[in-house]
């Protein structure tokens, strides 16, 4: 999980982080704009709150200058998170609700901490390039996550539908922890050490914790929870 797990990140991995995200949130807003009348996606379509896009090209133009487009690269585990984000996107956008909330959701709870990290690892003296971690036009990140999974609650699904969700919300946090490794893997390879060896996709106890957790939000969001 990069260096966030120690609570520092480098310039390198956080540059590439940033690309990765780039290319995450460009397939993802642009699947909800497309279909931001369904009647899934419209309960919970917040363009003017949540909308990352901008943030991100205001970021990678700050490190990496005007020409940031030529350098971004993506790395194959984001490149399998787009293309799943586009197939559900044009075939069941219904799901699309379990990757909007794993994404915004969580970036909107760690964002002020995760920034405090960057900010503090990568010895900035003002918030430029930290576009990404902030929210203006959300003033209370909790009553906001509270409207959010209101209009989740609202939706109307079917309990096979209930259980697809679910089962991609699983699949998100899964891709996400492996845009991660992935990155990790790439950065390792780049400085000349060691990668990790073994291509079994495992997690740390920590991420297991975090995984289950956010899991357990989701299906409470989402209503799917048995009394």
């Amino acid at each position: 999980m990069l260096s966030y797990q120690r609570g520092q990140i480098t310039a390198s991995q956080f540059k590439v982080l940033l690309c990765s995200l780039y290319e995450i949130y460009k397939v993802l807003e642009e699947e909800l704009d497309r279909n931001s009348s369904h009647p899934a996606v419209a309960p919970i379509y917040f363009p003017q709150e949540l909308a990352r896009l901008d943030s991100l090209e205001k970021d990678l133009e700050h490190f990496l200058g005007p020409d940031w487009e030529r350098s971004v690269v993506v790395p194959t585990a984001t490149f399998q998170y787009t293309q799943r984000l586009r197939q559900i996107g044009q075939e069941s956008p219904t799901l699309l609700v379990a990757h909007a909330y794993t994404r915004y959701l969580g970036d909107l709870s760690g964002g002020q901490v995760l920034g405090k990290i960057t900010q503090k690892s990568l010895g900035l003296t003002s918030k430029q390039g930290l576009s990404f971690f902030s929210f203006p036009a959300v003033t209370s990140a909790n009553r906001f996550k509270q409207l959010y999974r209101s209009r989740m609650n609202g939706i109307e699904l079917t309990e096979e539908e209930r259980v697809a969700v679910l089962d991609e919300a699983v699949a998100a946090f899964e891709f996400n922890i492996r845009v991660f490794d992935d990155l990790q893997k790439m950065l390792s390879v780049a400085a000349g050490t060691d990668p990790p060896t073994s291509t079994t996709f495992t997690l740390s106890p920590i991420v297991q914790l975090t995984v289950g957790l956010c899991v357990t939000m989701a299906t409470i969001g989402m209503g799917m929870y048995a009394l």
